[in-house]
């Protein structure tokens, strides 16, 4: 017999469809292989993977395997298939090729087998689709991903994937202790932060444009209308996907700078456990908990729990908030083939609104950072969250993969209140106007979705089809009472009020909207010879909006969005793409004046092209990418009343991106973003005097140059073994404050520091951290509203955590 054996099946196996990838530190696929000679199973198990592989035949000569059925991750079959065999194994963290080591333990066997121990014997095995390369341990220090579901619904390799799209991976999350999304997004170029709903929603500027709209697992989680949400919390979060431009072929009625998809922990089969206490800052605790495990003997049925409590102050005056998050996962493996997902979340919030502080003149106020200049006895958002899901997926055969899901979240809202102010006067005084919520306001969403994913292959051309139908609907109600004059205030001379006013009940209002919208959509992924990759789609939406207290419909759009692009990948390590993409985008307010009319949709096209490269075997990756984006109907606040909404014709941004992320040297690991738009203007707008509005107008917030750089060291061997250090930079250009460029937010540069020290105690391991950043104490401008609403950013913070796994 032949020294070395190897895994029957091509390189690349067709059986490779039948995978379903879920995204979670293993990547989960079917399998079905009977108890007996290990030879012919581990022939088996590369097949399913599209791996090669290789080992030393006379060492499985006598071996047998108990078989394997359900679904498990690479690393847990081989765990299972192994077992008792005294044979080890190795994969490296090369999504294209796996390397795999087959060894013997320390000790000699005496067992049926007969073998004696051996020294490892490495071997090779390739994989075009293997997601994340190794898993476990390995790929919770990776800081490159290859591969990203946010991009096409279905697991594609990034370097043949004709979009810019980028992930913000689990160990970024925790070496910058990052508790939320808009400092996970301050690693991905052309993001920038928008304080929007004071501060109270997660919002963000994509490529030039406004997005208060995020994704939990393709999941659309938009912001309630007139009652405000909170922000997300990342104690469940495995990372954060960002795909660049137009995404609403995929995923409905979107803002056409980009989809934030939040990809949440998954359920694993085997037990793990991590506790991790955070102090910081301003008083900040926080405490989080992550179990999984399986529930039954035969590791069918599997659940994970997410929890974080947080109490935290801040360098705000006043400010101070309290929220929790219980978030429970089940997955039932019901066959090799078939699998059932529940999932549940529970956040209850209690944060004070900020809106921050006034422009004075052409630059923010020269007032103390911690200054707060509304009324801490009347601006507040008290609140709970429940969102309830199930999906479930089933392979037709080792081709065809149908999936369902459905979601819902409701929010509930307890009484809440804001103020809102233009620019200061030169005396410092401030014409401020009281909104308050009365509690019961609610927002309900509902969303599912049914995707049918299959490859076929004609006249030896490949094809991933995706077929799918989305449907989403939300129910809004709110009271309100808008808009009281509030007591005079002075912002250099503060004076706050010591009781609630009384409310004018003249000025109560309510708000009732129904939306609803559903789309058709179809995607072809076409491999062609000489590694050439092909993108087609097309969409059709049918949305349409109602006032539920006028009882009027208010809006009824449809449209047909299409998308192509190509890719070439001359050899394994660049890749050349272009795209051209339409969009489909939200309503911008319910009102467009007080006549309560919805402001037209937005819609959108862009043109896309980049350059895309993998270095050291695929541990680095950097994508460089130009982009051209025009937006019609962007909603901005009416100068003459900011509660209501003016929509500008037409604006384009233009510009040039650059990513780059993963290990440079055994240890050193970086994550680094540059963007550059030279371009970022109203293109065409009709003022209410009926003049030329904002027309040639920069777009706001949006910096000519902005990056930032993140880097880590980690100590493998030697006394420093288990230290790991890394630093940082946050960088912006200066950017106007508002639509009519008439303040603007000064250029900045923000330093960040970490260290943190893992070794083992009992058989548990520890892991001591500390972050601290704006090292120099640098103060600056986060962002702002679009209006009159400038956010300051944090001084000098220090956060410090002890994490516990078992």
């Amino acid at each position: 017999m032949s020294a070395l054996a190897a895994g029957a099946g091509p390189a690349v196996s067709p059986a490779k469809a039948s995978i379903s990838a879920q995204q979670r530190s293993g990547w989960v696929q079917s399998y079905e292989i009977p108890s007996g000679p290990m030879a012919p199973a581990l022939n088996t198990f590369a097949y399913l993977n599209g791996l090669h592989l290789a080992y030393e035949a006379r060492v499985t000569e006598r071996l047998r395997t108990r078989g394997l059925a359900g679904a498990f991750s690479t690393t847990d079959a081989l765990d299972r298939l192994l077992e008792g065999t005294g044979l080890g194994y190795r994969f490296s963290d090369n999504g294209r090729s796996v390397s795999i080591v087959l060894a013997q333990n320390d000790v000699v066997r005496n067992d049926a087998g007969g073998a004696e121990a051996l020294p490892p014997i490495d071997v090779g095995a390739e994989s075009r689709g293997v997601p994340g390369g190794a898993s476990g341990a390995a790929q919770q220090k990776a800081y490159r991903l290859p591969n990203a579901s946010s991009a096409t619904k279905t697991d594609t390799p990034i370097m043949e994937t004709p979009a810019s799209v980028h992930v913000v991976p689990q160990a970024v999350l925790q070496d910058q202790q990052v508790t939320r999304i808009e400092k996970a997004l301050q690693n991905v170029s052309g993001v920038i932060q928008m304080p929007y709903n004071q501060g109270g929603t997660d919002s963000f500027l994509i490529r030039g444009f406004a997005n208060s709209t995020i994704y939990r697992d393709g999941f659309l989680m938009p912001d309630a209308i007139g009652g405000g949400t909170s922000k997300r919390d990342t104690a469940n979060l495995e990372r954060v996907e960002v795909l660049k431009g137009p995404g609403s072929i995929l995923y409905g009625r979107s803002e056409p700078g980009g989809i934030v998809n939040l990809i949440t922990k998954q359920p694993l089969d085997e037990r793990r456990y991590a506790i991790q206490q955070q102090i910081g800052s301003f008083g900040l605790y926080r405490t989080t908990l992550d179990a999984t495990g399986p529930i039954d003997s035969e590791k069918s049925v599997l659940y994970r729990i997410n929890v974080a409590y947080e109490n935290a102050g801040s360098f705000r005056d006043f400010m101070h908030n309290d929220r929790i998050l219980v978030a429970p996962v089940v997955r039932w493996n019901i066959d090799s083939h078939t699998q059932a997902t529940v999932e549940f979340e529970y956040e209850h919030f209690n944060d004070p609104v900020d809106p921050g502080i006034p422009p004075l003149g052409s630059r923010p106020a020269p007032i103390p950072r911690n200054r707060y200049v509304s009324e801490p006895k009347l601006s507040n958002s008290t609140g709970d969250r429940y969102l309830f899901g199930f999906n479930w997926s089933r392979d037709l055969d080792k081709n065809w993969t149908l999936r369902h899901r459905f979601v819902g979240e409701l929010w509930r809202f307890g009484a809440g209140g804001s103020l809102f102010f233009g620019s200061a006067n030169a005396d410092g005084s401030l014409d401020r106007f009281e909104n308050i919520s009365y509690a019961g306001n609610r927002s309900d969403r509902y969303f599912t979705n049914v995707n049918l994913v299959g490859k076929v292959e004609t006249f030896g051309i490949k094809h991933n089809l995706l077929f799918g139908y989305d449907y989403f609907h939300i129910d809004d109600s709110v009271r309100f009472n808008c808009c009281a004059a509030a007591p005079a205030f002075n912002i250099f001379a503060p004076a706050y009020l010591s009781f609630a006013t009384p409310r004018d009940h003249a000025l109560d209002g309510r708000v009732s909207y129904t939306q609803s919208w559903s789309g058709y959509y179809f995607q072809d992924q076409i491999e062609l010879p000489y590694d050439i990759f092909l993108l087609a789609g097309l969409r059709y939406d049918d949305a349409s909006g109602q006032d539920n207290v006028a009882k009027l419909v208010t809006t009824k759009d449809n449209r047909v969005s299409p998308r192509a692009g190509a890719l070439w990948r001359p050899v394994p390590w660049l890749s050349v793409y272009g795209s051209y993409t339409e969009n489909f985008g939200v309503s911008n307010s319910i009102y467009r004046s007080m006549t309560s009319n919805m402001a037209p949709a937005q819609t959108a096209r862009q043109w896309e092209g980049g350059v895309k490269t993998e270095f050291f075997d695929g541990k680095l990756s950097a994508t460089a990418s130009f982009f051209d984006l025009t937006k019609n109907n962007i909603g901005v606040p009416d100068p003459v009343n900011p509660m209501f909404t003016r929509t500008i014709g037409q604006a384009g941004s233009r510009g040039v991106e650059f990513d780059l992320s993963g290990e440079v040297l055994p240890g050193l690991r970086i994550i680094a973003a540059y963007t550059h738009i030279g371009y970022a203007k109203t293109i065409r707008d009709v003022g209410w005097d009926g003049g030329l509005g904002y027309t040639g107008k920069r777009l706001f917030l949006v910096p000519r140059n902005s990056g930032s750089l993140w880097s880590t060291y980690e100590f493998d061997n030697g006394g420093l073994s288990g230290l790991k250090v890394g630093a940082g930079v946050v960088a912006s250009d200066d950017r106007y404050g508002d639509a009519g460029n008439t303040f603007v937010l000064p250029s900045y540069a923000v330093f960040n520091l970490m260290a943190s020290y893992n070794f083992t105690f009992q058989g548990k391991k520890l892991t001591a951290q500390i972050n601290v950043d704006n090292l120099f104490d640098r103060t600056y401008w986060i962002g702002t509203n679009s209006a009159t609403f400038i956010t300051p950013g944090a001084p000098r913070t220090v956060l410090g955590s002890l994490k516990v796994e078992f």
